[in-house]
């Protein structure tokens, strides 16, 4: 990769800007990698940015990990900002573990990450990482159709369309996919759209975009066991048929832009709304949930240049409404009866949210000199809630009885909330050489607590005083670019504090810590014309800095490693392009051993996979494609954990060969 072809970032300053401008770590999956991976799950494709982890739970719900350990249980909630087009995907306070199953990322255009705090820009949320799902312009897309099918009655058709004239145009990208599961009753139905509209009249554009998902699932739970996983048939298993989950999404904004004389300027409203359904399988008694969410805001933009500096500044403003209901439909059995009846029949929660923020933010980029380059920014959010709770106060059944020794469900009393938060972020660049950039950054996130975490509380907890989370960080990098050689190596050091989590009482609490500390690494070689050779690489320490029982077992030690956090992780791929005709790629996955509790005395061992992926143009426009999943049948877990005393599993799939015919538009 040549620097006069480097690619160009929008996430890291809201705006494009080259990657040898950028002092800061950011990893671009490109439309190439997206098309050769076909990912069928985000599991999929994020191994191609370092540091970065999304695990495979059931179906189409997955955790993440960006320089940080897999969080789970409260806290974990919010602690990575999903994007999509540069519009957070859900309104701030009303996160979801799973809401990456709502964005397109099976057909964008690149997804970018930033690893580490990103609050200084983007605000609430962006505190471990960003992922800006971006998906194809009128301008940019191309043509498609695509057709790949598997076993299990697995089958997916992807298409993209649009015209564009070199003024205005349209484009829609949407898929469809079942999916029968390789596991007992865990099939799935997905639908996702994507249309956009652009036009161009000298200095000023003007876009738009809406977007929707469709998920209907069947959910599979953990299979127990110490090594439950390496048994074939406890693996197919699913020891929760019962479990489900149906969610639905839609996203729509409008975008004026002005770009003239080195000033640029954007308005763009937006609006969102979601809903979703499923059975807390997890739980005894097995409640049922049901959540909705509508918001609508503005962002606005603008850039100026001023000599050898430029300004970026402008704010983002924002209103939402969230409702949550919880119903147990049957008598919690499996328990002993005194601990069974703190879990009555019946509905548990029923209440709404509003929810307003305001957030002016600035970024300062000056010149200093031929080779350096200064960076200044601060965001000042303040995010307000007022809840409104819809049934009895307390923590009695719904008719007001009292649950012997008292109802494990709390329900605070109608209240108002607010958070105001700083989020600082100094750079220094430093060009060391043509195609070169050195750079030492220092920033800070934060994350406010989440509407469930306030008010979605447990027997004698009536009011959760909880603070914004805050990370801060400490990175040097240093990126380069030469004739077929390009590479991104990275070490950071964090902080965490007022980590909210659940303690030994059951409480929501904010007094935790943590430290995270590791060494990133990316390269991409052309050893010869065609033949290639690419790797992303994360070795990294996540500690605990407090003590605490945190109950069911679970013991904080200062010193120990979280739960769920492998010190080495990776992906390697090498590839081969036979003149554009035919293609090949064997990737190989290296997953650490990890700790599986906080105590530090169950563990994982890790695992290595290999994927082969070969493609075969057959005509101009007509593409064939193989994937085969784990090409050596080894048996691992996507993801391992311990708790209640044993050993817990989503495991892995066997060898697995899927196929693929695509045509492609002129």
């Amino acid at each position: 990769m040549h620097a006069e072809l480097e690619p160009i970032t929008v996430t890291a300053t809201r705006s494009a800007e080259p990657l040898l401008a950028t002092p800061g770590n950011v990893a671009l999956i490109d439309t190439a990698a997206v098309e050769t991976v076909a990912p069928r799950h985000a599991s999929e494709l994020f191994w191609r940015a370092p540091g970065t982890w999304v695990t495979l739970n059931s179906g189409q719900e997955s955790l993440i990990a960006i320089r940080s350990p897999v969080l789970t249980g409260a806290g974990a909630c919010g602690a990575f900002l999903v994007l999509e087009d540069g519009l957070p995907s859900r309104p701030a306070g009303f996160c979801n573990v799973n809401q990456l199953f709502e964005l397109n990322f099976e057909q964008a255009e690149v997804v970018e990450v930033v690893r580490g705090p990103g609050s200084a820009l983007y605000g609430t949320n962006a505190l471990h990482g960003i992922i800006n799902v971006l998906m194809p312009t009128p301008a940019s897309g191309a043509d498609a159709v695509r057709l790949d099918a598997g076993p299990d009655g697995y089958l997916r058709g992807r298409v993209s369309g649009g015209r564009w004239d070199g003024a205005r145009g349209f484009r829609m990208t949407a898929q469809a996919m079942r999916d029968d599961g390789w596991r007992d009753d865990t099939g799935h139905e997905q639908a996702k759209l994507n249309a956009s509209w652009l036009a161009r009249d000298g200095a000023v554009e003007r876009a738009a975009a809406l977007a929707g998902s469709v998920l209907r699932q069947e959910t599979a739970g953990y299979i127990t066991g110490l090594d439950a996983y390496r048994d074939p048939d406890v693996a197919r298993s699913n020891p929760n048929p019962e479990a489900f989950r149906d969610a639905d999404s839609m996203r729509g904004w409008y975008a004026w832009r002005r770009d003239e004389g080195g000033q640029r300027l954007e308005i763009r409203p937006y609006f969102r709304a979601s809903r979703m359904e499923f059975l807390q399988h997890f739980l005894p008694g097995q409640p049922l949930e049901q959540n909705s969410q509508v918001s609508a805001g503005v962002q606005v933009t603008a850039t100026r240049r001023t000599g050898a500096g430029r300004l970026h500044y402008g704010v983002d403003l924002e209103v939402a409404e969230g409702r949550l209901e919880e119903f147990q439909a049957d008598a919690t059995t499996g328990l002993p009866p005194p601990v069974a009846a703190t879990r009555p029949q019946g509905l548990h929660y029923d209440y709404s949210v509003r929810a307003g923020s305001m957030a002016p933010w600035l970024h300062w980029e000056q010149d200093l000199g031929a080779d350096w380059s200064l960076g200044l920014g601060l965001r000042a959010e303040r995010l307000a809630y007022d809840y409104d709770n819809r049934m009895l106060a307390g923590n009695t059944r719904d008719d007001g009885t009292e649950c012997p020794g008292g109802c494990l469900y709390t329900r605070p009393a109608d209240r108002s909330d607010a958070f105001f938060n700083l989020a600082p972020k100094f750079s220094l660049g430093w060009r060391v050489a043509p195609g070169q950039l050195g750079w030492l950054a220092v920033r800070q996130g934060f994350r406010a607590p989440q509407a469930t975490e306030l008010y979605r509380l447990q027997s004698g907890q009536s009011v959760a005083e909880l603070d914004s989370e805050t990370l801060d960080s400490v990175e040097l990098g240093w990126r380069g670019y030469r004739a077929g050689f390009a590479w991104e190596l990275v070490g950071y050091f964090m902080e965490k504090r007022n980590y909210i989590f659940r303690d030994g009482d059951g409480f929501n609490v904010s007094d935790g810590r943590t430290r995270h500390e590791g060494i990133e690494l990316s390269l991409r070689w052309e050893i010869l014309p065609g033949l290639s050779v690419a790797t992303d690489q994360s070795y990294a320490r996540h500690t605990w800095r407090f003590d605490r029982d945190a109950g069911r077992g679970e013991i904080i030690v200062a010193g120990n490693e979280t739960d769920a956090a492998p010190r080495r992780f990776g992906s390697t791929r090498l590839a081969w392009d036979g003149a554009g005709r035919w293609g090949a790629e064997l990737e190989w996955i290296n997953m650490g051993a990890y700790w599986l509790n906080a105590a530090n005395t169950a563990r994982y061992s890790g695992h290595d996979l290999l994927h082969l992926r070969l493609r075969r143009t057959l005509t101009p426009r007509l593409e064939a494609a193989v994937r085969v999943h784990n090409l050596t049948d080894r048996a691992y877990a996507e993801r391992a954990d311990f708790a209640f005393g044993q050993y817990r599993y989503f495991p892995g799939r066997e060898r697995t060969l899927f196929v693929e015919l695509a045509w492609r538009g002129g």
